[in-house]
């Protein structure tokens, strides 16, 4: 077994399952979230073109690259989160029905709108077909992760999705790693974490999961590197890899 060459390469067990990562892994992120976050920011900002740049620059939208800054809360946070920045003033009551808009809001736009990264379906029929037990983990909720997965015409090849609302902890704690261990009765240290951001390597290293970072998203070769025990250009790379660490 070859090591991985990420900082601190260390010898790769065999990997016999795989969590994704959503969007910025399978699914184009800019080209599916600017528009639908556009919406919800100048439905927080009352139609204010103004408040709403506002609103999503907090989010973590750079006007000037036309991106989602890597890491920010629209990059890898929950809708919770969302209405936690854009709603500050709202009871718990109030903030959990807005939670609960965004999340049906999001679940049907992101499915509509969903743009699979090039290679991305192929990558995951192959890893299917090679008999690797496949999941989904994303901070999108549960919803909106399985109406996206039955959008790209791949949801049959998942074993299970995971949002933020399907576990008591959502990216970066582990729970996602645990709960997809004991479905699939593989160990943590088999299965690997794919992702575009420092949220889902922390939760790899958390869980004793092989985290392998993406460039496919907001993140970059110096966000990830630190973390990432390898750091692929995109899920097209992901069979190779696999196929050389045996």
């Amino acid at each position: 077994m070859h090591s991985a060459p990420g900082q601190g390469s260390r010898r790769v067990p065999v990997i016999k399952g795989i969590l994704f990562d959503k969007d910025g892994t399978l699914v184009d992120f800019q080209a599916t979230w600017f528009a639908i976050g556009d919406l919800m920011a100048l439905q927080a900002a009352g139609g204010d073109r103004a408040n709403a740049n506002t609103l999503m620059e907090a989010a973590g939208y750079d006007y000037e690259k036309h991106c989602f800054r890597a890491d920010s809360v629209f990059a890898a946070g929950t809708n919770a989160d969302i209405v936690a920045l854009w709603y500050p003033d709202l009871s718990p009551a109030e903030r959990q029905a807005k939670v609960n808009f965004f999340d049906t809001f999001t679940a049907e736009e992101g499915a509509a709108q969903s743009v699979a990264l090039p290679g991305s379906k192929e990558a995951v029929a192959s890893l299917h077909s090679r008999g690797f037990r496949i999941g989904l983990a994303t901070n999108d909720s549960t919803g909106g992760a399985e109406k996206t997965l039955l959008a790209l015409g791949i949801a049959q090849m998942f074993d299970a999705a995971y949002g933020y609302d399907a576990v008591a902890n959502p990216k970066p704690a582990p729970d996602s790693i645990y709960a997809f261990s004991d479905l699939t009765g593989l160990k943590p240290s088999e299965i690997a974490m794919v992702g575009d951001n420092r949220h889902d390597l922390e939760m790899a290293k958390a869980g004793g999961a092989l985290a392998i970072g993406v460039l496919s998203g907001t993140g970059t070769r110096e966000s990830l590197m630190p973390l990432a025990d390898v750091v692929l250009n995109s899920i097209a790379d992901l069979p190779a890899y696999l196929t050389d660490q045996v």
